[in-house]
């Protein structure tokens, strides 16, 4: 919920559990959310996925503002289960949104992923997902107003 929801609602919504449920609600009001990776019957990874218009956040970012005035559907998390990063569940799970996107008519995806700028980062810090991952499943770089965090996208009919 950190990109849907203002500040001040998200931090509101750390206290019991009012996040969550904002999620639920979505979900339950069959509403875009996210898309789930699964294996072997078990979630090991998530990412959002939804209109960008979705995330409010990104409107008013200074570093990710809209470029042009094309429908985008955006991914700015993931989640991946700590026993299976670095095995390539993020371009699996990227090429999953592609596939969505192909076959519900949505022409453009949209990311914010990282460069990282030293060798070894934690964890916590990836959530955003790296550039590697996005150019592996075939994203392309359409602006640098942060040098650490490009804008990438993929054109489903280019």
């Amino acid at each position: 919920m950190y990109y849907r929801l203002s500040k001040a609602d998200f931090q509101k919504g750390k206290a019991n559990e009012g996040n969550k449920r904002a999620m639920k609600e979505l979900v339950w009001k069959d509403k875009p959310a996210g898309l789930l990776g699964l294996l072997d019957g078990q979630t090991i990874a998530w990412c959002a996925f939804a209109p960008r218009e979705d995330f409010i956040k990104l409107d008013n970012s200074r570093v990710h503002k809209r470029i042009d005035n094309e429908e985008v559907w955006s991914i700015p998390c993931f989640f991946i289960d700590k026993n299976h990063r670095r095995s390539g569940v993020s371009v699996q799970l990227l090429r999953g949104a592609i596939k969505y996107a192909k076959d519900n008519g949505i022409k453009i995806i949209e990311a914010y992923p990282a460069i990282p700028t030293q060798d070894k980062i934690p964890d916590s810090f990836l959530w955003i997902g790296l550039l590697k991952s996005f150019e592996r499943a075939g994203f392309e770089i359409v602006d640098r107003a942060s040098i650490n965090r490009p804008m990438v996208r993929y054109y489903i009919n280019k």
